[in-house]
């Protein structure tokens, strides 16, 4: 369950009032997407060539753990999400490695990831003991300028891998902007990397061409992941590229079932019909209605009001120490950390979870808004645009 303590008084209201007007890096809008009440985008809106981060910050809440110092931070935990997903992070992943690609430097990664890998009991994982690394996107260690919304991802990122896969070793990746150019050899340097079964993107921009940037996304044999979205319908980039996995969004509640958790989609999560890319082969006999490449493929947690525990200390537009996260910045560090927990090195590609859907939990409602074609908004039984085939039901599909 969650423990949310809520601010009250005229401070938090001012705060909350805040204009997120970002003075961004180059290549990103000064002007962020108008976030939800109660929360805040991380990055700010992208311009052509350039991605955005999909991490959305709780701003109307402070964690409990902030309040009380001995409390459970705010925010589903490592156990809650393998639970809702029935996964064996206990027992499986070792000697995989998880690449999260980002831009900018995070000055604090490894030492946050430390705080929150502490509070939850999971092993160590550090530069030292050989299970954290963090290079540039050329493999160096001279890395990027800091940026504090891209940090924000970073944490969330890395905390994601510690939950699902506690046993997977981390790769940090740092782009040295937000350019689909520097990023795509952040990709690429992942890929090249000994050891690496699946690779996050958590960012996005306009729908683009694999003519263009696909060859930074084609890496047969190990899964990449890419967030869908968190504006609902329309097809993102790398989310709509053939090589990728697309990792749509739910709302994620306990329940009293045998399950123990409902699912429905979120209405941020992103979906949409490419309009250059190539549809995957395994999703003909699935009714997707796209001529081209459909996303998402499949989905997790994203809702931030059904977010996750994050620890970062790079402070950024007054948000430092415990936080919850949603957006589907949370999906794909997820999905790639049950691809890094199945292990299927060396043979997997993104057409597996279709013909594996019988191992997912199939979201059957829930919507993202209004579109052409009524699966491309709307949650249903089988494929549908905001969730895809489902959320993981233990490491079968993936």
């Amino acid at each position: 369950m969650h423990l949310r303590a809520r601010l009250f008084g005229i401070g938090v209201a001012a705060l909350a009032a805040i204009p997120f007007t970002v003075l961004g890096p180059a290549g990103v809008s000064h002007a962020a997407v108008k976030p939800a009440q109660g929360t805040a985008h991380s990055c700010a809106t992208a311009k052509p060539g350039y991605a955005s981060c999909k991490a959305i910050v709780r701003t109307d809440i402070v964690s409990a753990k902030s309040v009380s110092p001995n409390a459970t931070p705010s925010g589903y935990g490592p156990s809650s999400l393998q639970s809702a997903y029935k996964l064996p992070s206990a027992t499986a992943g070792a000697g995989r490695t998880v690449a999260i690609v980002d831009a900018y430097d995070d000055p604090t990664a490894e030492a946050d990831l430390g705080v929150y890998r502490s509070q939850f009991g999971l092993p160590a994982c550090t530069t030292a003991n050989g299970c954290f690394k963090k290079i540039n996107q050329t493999g160096g260690t001279s890395y990027p300028r800091k940026d504090g919304g891209w940090a924000q991802e970073i944490s969330l990122d890395v905390d994601m891998v510690s939950a699902i896969c506690p046993n997977c070793h981390i790769l940090l990746v740092e782009a040295t902007s937000s350019s689909f150019a520097n990023l795509g050899a952040a990709v690429n340097r992942a890929a090249s990397t000994s050891g690496v079964v699946a690779i996050s993107n958590s960012y996005g921009g306009s729908d683009a061409s694999d003519a263009t940037y696909g060859s930074y996304y084609n890496h047969p044999g190990i899964a990449v992941t890419a967030s869908s979205g968190d504006a609902g319908y329309g097809a993102s980039y790398p989310a709509s590229s053939h090589y990728v996995t697309a990792v749509g969004g739910t709302t994620l509640n306990t329940a009293s079932t045998s399950r123990g958790w409902t699912e429905t989609a979120w209405s941020g999560a992103g979906s949409g019909c490419s309009a250059y890319n190539t549809a995957l082969t395994g999703a003909s006999s699935f009714g997707t209605g796209c001529a081209k490449r459909a996303e998402a493929d499949v989905s997790a947690v994203a809702n931030p009001s059904t977010g996750v525990a994050v620890y970062d200390s790079t402070a950024y537009q007054g948000y430092v120490d415990w936080m919850v996260f949603g957006g589907t910045s949370v999906s794909s560090p997820i999905i790639a950390s049950v691809y890094g927990l199945a292990g299927n090195t060396g043979s997997i590609d993104n057409n597996y979870p279709y013909t594996h859907s019988s191992s997912l939990w199939d979201v059957t409602s829930g919507s993202n808004g209004s579109c052409p074609t009524t699966q491309w908004c709307n949650a249903r039984t089988g494929w549908d645009g905001p969730t895809g085939l489902g959320t993981p039901n233990g490491i079968g599909a993936f």
